[in-house]
């Protein structure tokens, strides 16, 4: 087929890039941990077995379950919208890798390449792997920017916010932007291959790329992203029901995502307004997404200090931070290890 990729042109992952990531991501969340026992949680930290209780861990591990796979149909669906029916196990064991992957590259750049191999390998074009994966991200980046400016706006919490009051403006412009441009990836694709060209043509008359590279470079991108628009026409003509569900699932996956503070904190017995917590945990997301550090370590564990320091005491502000994080994050990510060393490992197999 003139979508699969060759063995020999077949991405390697870079080992060594990836270990030293993955101990930058360790660096900086025990960073990002320390500043917030240091400023905010006036260096005290106990744990507290409420947190352990039967009715808790049964809770985590429901909302855990479902966590998990609303993220493996939200793909799932949005494969299906392009014509493609995947094995869920399939989906699930990708959900994983994805997390593994793009929580220890910066800004999540490793994650869109491996789940287009992990697609491919099981069959999925490489241009339809780009767009389902692309489109999958697209409408959780549309949920959360569209959510952003509202709890901004109404959230009591957030008026006397620091580091709000001094980005307030930033913010509004870059949520209109990133809109703006998402549309544009979305609805008018073909739009963008001019300025991308010239903006290839610069790097060229810059002798910052040879023009070999500029002349395979120009050459891929125009076919990516006709590629893109293309199968972008076909997901939205795709199964109503399939579109449908892609988009209720990614409200699912992200809601749940959401919620996990909202539960650990009720745990505690803090009585505190659910939509409060979801509206500043979109927040810290929101911030998140432009966090050049791998899965945005030392960032996510300073916002959350920040945003919720008036909520929790501050014996417990790190033990929550450190909560929410294994169950959303560190968990995933040793699972996602584990497949997939183990995909690598038969893909070498396959190869050989």
């Amino acid at each position: 087929m003139a979508d699969q990729i060759p063995i020999d042109e077949q991405p390697r992952i870079p080992w060594r890039r990836i270990t030293l990531f993955s101990v930058l991501f360790i660096g900086l969340t025990a960073a990002g941990l320390y500043v917030v026992y240091d400023l905010f949680a006036g260096r005290t930290v106990t744990f507290d077995w409420r947190l352990v209780q039967p009715g808790t861990l049964l809770a985590v591990a429901v909302l855990l379950l479902v966590y998990f796979l609303a993220d493996g149909l939200r793909l799932f669906y949005t494969l299906s919208a392009l014509g493609h029916r995947m094995d869920l196990r399939v989906m699930l064991k990708l959900v994983f890798i994805n997390m593994f992957v793009s929580n220890v590259t910066p800004m999540a750049t490793g994650g869109g390449v491996a789940q287009v191999w992990y697609l491919q390998r099981h069959g999925v074009p490489i241009g339809r792997a780009t767009a389902a994966t692309t489109i999958r991200t697209v409408l959780a980046v549309i949920f959360i920017f569209s959510l952003t400016p509202i709890f901004l706006l109404t959230l009591p919490t957030l008026k006397n916010q620091p580091i709000l009051d001094q980005i307030d403006v930033a913010l509004s412009v870059i949520i209109f932007l990133y809109l703006g441009f998402f549309a544009i990836v979305l609805f008018r694709t073909r739009w963008l291959i001019l300025p991308l060209v010239r903006a290839l043509a610069l790097l060229r008359k810059l002798h910052l790329i040879s023009a070999e590279r500029h002349s395979r470079w120009q050459f891929k991108a125009r076919r990516e992203m006709l590629r893109f628009s293309v199968s972008f026409g076909h997901y939205l003509r795709g199964p109503r029901s399939s579109v449908i569900l892609s988009v209720v699932f990614t409200a699912v996956f992200l809601l749940s995502l959401f919620s996990f503070p909202a539960l650990l904190i009720h745990s505690l017995d803090y009585d505190v307004n659910y939509l409060t917590s979801v509206g500043l945990l979109v927040v810290t997301t929101f911030i998140m997404y432009f966090s050049p550090t791998p899965g945005a370590s030392g960032i996510s564990e300073g916002l959350f200090g920040t945003f919720f320091r008036d909520i929790l005491t501050p014996n417990h502000l790190i033990l929550v931070i450190v909560a929410w994080r294994l169950i959303t994050i560190y968990l995933g990510m040793l699972i996602g290890l584990i497949i997939f060393q183990k995909e690598l490992a038969r893909n070498d197999r396959d190869s050989s």
